[in-house]
C-alpha cells in the first residue's frame, strides 16, 4: 500500500501537489500534543505507522520508566510518553527533526533529552526500560538527510547495523519496532535472525487496507 502511495505521488501532477503540501512545516496534533513537521522530516499526515504507535504507547503504564525513541521523526511519540510521565531520550540523524523537537518540547513544556544520533552511536552505555523504532524499509540507498527515513540502503545496512549495535546491548531492554507488510518482512526477519534476535508479533492492524504489525524483539 505504501509503496503504491510513493509511486502514486511520483507522478508529476500529484508530485507537484506534494511538493505544495510540503513546501512549508505542517501541524500534526495527538491527545493534546502538537507538532510541527518540517517538510525534510518523515510525516505522520498521511502514513499511519505513527499513529498506530501513540495508541500504542498510549496503553502502556510507563511513567518513570525509561524511554528511548530511536529515530524520533517528528518527536510526537517522545513528547506523548514525556507528558505519561516516562524519562525520554529521543535521537535523530535528521538535524531539522532535532531542531523542531526541541522548540516543541519547549512550548510543551516537557523535560527530554533529544540527541543527534546514528542509531545509539550517541547514547554509549545508556539502557532504556522500553525502546520504539519505526525504521526506514524500502531497499534503496537513501540521497539525503530525508530520505533516510524511508530507505534501509539497496542491501537493508539498515537493519544490519540496527541488529549489530543491539547484539552489544543490555537484554532486558522491551524493543519495539513497527513494519508494514509492505516491506520485506522475510528479509528483515533474516537480518534479525544473523545476530540471534527474533521479531515475534504481538499487534497487528489493518488501515486502508495495508496491514501493520508491531514485533517485540528478543
Amino acid at each position: 500500500m505504501m509503496r503504491k502511495f510513493i509511486k502514486k505521488i511520483s507522478h508529476p501532477f500529484f508530485k507537484f501537489i506534494t511538493k505544495i503540501w510540503h513546501s512549508k512545516p505542517r501541524k500534526y496534533s495527538y491527545k493534546g500534543i502538537n507538532v510541527l513537521v518540517h517538510p525534510d522530516v518523515f510525516p505522520p499526515h498521511y502514513t499511519i505507522s505513527t499513529k498506530i504507535l501513540l495508541d500504542f504507547v498510549d496503553g502502556l503504564e510507563i511513567k518513570n520508566k525509561t524511554f528511548l525513541e530511536l529515530g524520533c521523526g517528528s518527536g510526537i511519540i517522545s513528547l506523548f510518553a514525556a507528558s505519561k510521565g516516562a524519562i525520554v531520550t529521543a535521537t535523530d540523524i535528521n538535524d531539522k527533526a532535532i531542531e523542531y523537537l526541541k522548540t516543541s518540547s519547549t512550548q510543551h513544556n516537557l523535560s527530554l533529552t533529544i540527541l543527534h544520533s546514528d542509531l545509539f552511536s550517541e547514547l554509549h552505555y545508556q539502557s532504556f526500560e522500553y525502546i520504539f523504532i519505526n525504521p526506514p524499509y524500502y531497499p534503496k540507498t537513501p540521497k539525503n538527510q530525508k530520505e533516510q527515513a524511508w530507505f534501509c540502503g539497496e542491501d537493508f545496512e539498515y537493519f544490519k547495523k540496527l541488529f549489530f549495535q543491539l547484539s552489544n546491548r543490555n537484554k532486558k531492554e522491551t524493543i519495539y519496532m513497527i513494519l508494514s507488510e509492505d516491506c520485506d518482512l522475510l528479509k528483515i526477519k533474516a537480518v534479525a535472525n544473523k545476530y540471534n534476535f527474533a521479531l515475534k508479533l504481538i499487534f497487528e492492524k489493518k488501515v486502508l487496507q495495508e496491514k501493520n504489525y508491531i514485533f517485540k524483539i528478543s
